[in-house]
């Protein structure tokens, strides 16, 4: 199947790309992974994504397009795949279904999350990251530190990254809504669209995929990770 998965900051798009992608044995594909896999390999794509995004700086659309383009041919796709990050606007689904016609394919389906702006900025917001060690993430609700301000893994500083304040968090709500809003419907033009209640738990919003697709729920369990 090829499936794209779209939805607002904190609605949970790349904990459910994973989970679904791995389920349907398809490559899970993000335009931040290629980014920086380019980068790495120091291909031009690779050096013109990073000159951009070390100025702070939106990567151009035809940059952008042309790492999921170079991704589309590789061998792993033939079965399916399922895309996360993009598009994210109308000129880059546009590019997309036209990489998709000169191989006389389209998309099967696309997955919109929805979820309150209220809920998104608590759950962005109250994310706390340890400096000592970025992988030991806690939040001021849903899983607190044993002390406040302090890791329970290695005692080092918990903080507030820049982009998590609420002010930033609305701002890049409302970035989105203005993006992706065409991007929704033109796909909704397309009779693709199925939108997904990404409140509750992950398995809850995995089987909602699940059955949005026609894929059911058997053996949904098996795709926690």
């Amino acid at each position: 199947m090829r499936i794209l998965l779209i939805g607002p900051p904190g609605a949970g798009k790349g904990t459910q790309a994973v989970r679904l992608a791995a389920h349907l044995s398809i490559p899970h594909i993000s335009t931040g992974d290629l980014f920086r896999e380019h980068i790495d390999q120091g291909t031009e794509l690779g050096r013109n994504a990073h000159t951009h995004i070390q100025a702070g700086l939106l990567v151009p659309d035809e940059v952008t397009i042309g790492v999921i383009k170079e991704r589309l041919t590789r061998p792993d796709t033939e079965r399916g795949f399922l895309l996360d990050g993009f598009p994210r606007n109308l000129a880059q689904a546009q590019a997309l279904d036209g990489i998709l016609a000169d191989s006389e394919l389209r998309l099967d389906a696309v997955l919109d999350l929805a979820i309150a702006e209220g809920q998104v900025v608590r759950r962005i917001a109250g994310r706390r990251l340890c400096r000592q060690d970025r992988e030991h993430i806690f939040h001021v609700d849903y899983s607190p530190p044993q002390v406040a301000g302090v890791c329970d893994v290695c005692g080092g500083e918990l903080y507030q990254r820049e982009d998590d304040r609420e002010a930033t968090v609305r701002q890049r709500l409302e970035v989105y809504r203005t993006e992706t809003a065409s991007v929704v419907d033109l796909y909704q033009a397309q009779g693709l669209v199925t939108t997904i209640s990404a409140h509750g738990q992950v398995q809850e919003v995995l089987h909602r995929a699940l059955d949005a697709i026609g894929q059911g729920r058997a053996d949904a369990a098996d795709t926690s990770m």
